[in-house]
């Protein structure tokens, strides 16, 4: 049974998303943007409220792509902002489905994997990794999401994101400590504040694998290379 940790703060994704995204999608667009997209569909795992569908359509005009995305809140938004879009409307597929259980196409021109690898223990990355790679053509990338951590160790409450809105203002705070091997429990609070003061605030605590680029090189057998604090990717 899937646990949703996203839809009950799925709202706050692109409102405190933007100092993030404004250092990765750059680079996104960069490692994407010599992708033969006559090979497959671009697979976008763990595609949340589609900011990086949108981009890897702009990247890559002729790209179909297959955005998949398991929380329904999180999807909600992703459907909203593909259908508004008469290019996202024909070349976007949305599928609820975990990164475990996906049926992929036969073939696939690249991958994006954000949000997704620290649900999987080392047995389930194995076992994507292989339906992923055998899909890709040679040279393709699969661009991954990183952690600021590569292994267990406790992280002091950090505030990562702060946006205004109308009269509000809202804030994303982080913390983790280690939760067993090679895991961590991280706790996210988002708040909303006005006049300074907390009028709602939604916590969610998830269990999460860690991992650094070289761990997933090791996993892959494939060339890795770190595009930004942020992206990593990796090329057989």
């Amino acid at each position: 049974m899937m646990i949703d940790y996203y839809s009950p703060t799925a709202e706050f994704y692109d409102l405190l998303g933007g100092q993030h995204w404004a250092h990765s999608d750059p680079a996104l667009a960069s490692v994407l943007a010599d992708v033969d997209t006559g090979h497959g569909p671009v697979l976008d795992l763990g595609a949340g409220t589609g900011r990086a569908t949108e981009l890897i359509a702009r990247t890559l005009p002729e790209a179909r792509i297959l955005a998949v995305e398991p929380s329904p809140g999180m999807r909600a938004a992703l459907t909203s902002r593909a259908v508004r879009d008469e290019d996202l409307r024909e070349r976007v597929t949305v599928v609820a489905a975990r990164a475990q259980d996906v049926e992929l196409p036969e073939r696939l021109s690249a991958a994006v994997i954000c949000g997704v690898l620290g649900y999987l223990d080392r047995a389930e990355r194995a076992d994507l990794w292989r339906r992923i790679t055998e899909r890709l053509p040679t040279g393709a990338p699969i661009v991954v999401e990183l952690m600021a951590v590569s292994e267990p160790q406790t992280v002091a409450p950090v505030r990562i994101a702060r946006q205004r809105l109308g009269d509000q203002e809202y804030e994303a705070w982080m913390s983790g400590k280690p939760c067993g091997v090679e895991q961590m429990r991280w706790s996210a609070t988002w708040r909303v504040l006005r006049g300074g003061e907390t009028v709602r605030e939604v916590d969610v605590t998830h269990d999460w694998y860690t991992f650094g680029l070289d761990d997933l090189a090791a996993e892959t057998g494939l060339t890795a290379k770190q595009v930004t604090p942020e992206l990593g990717v990796l090329i057989g």
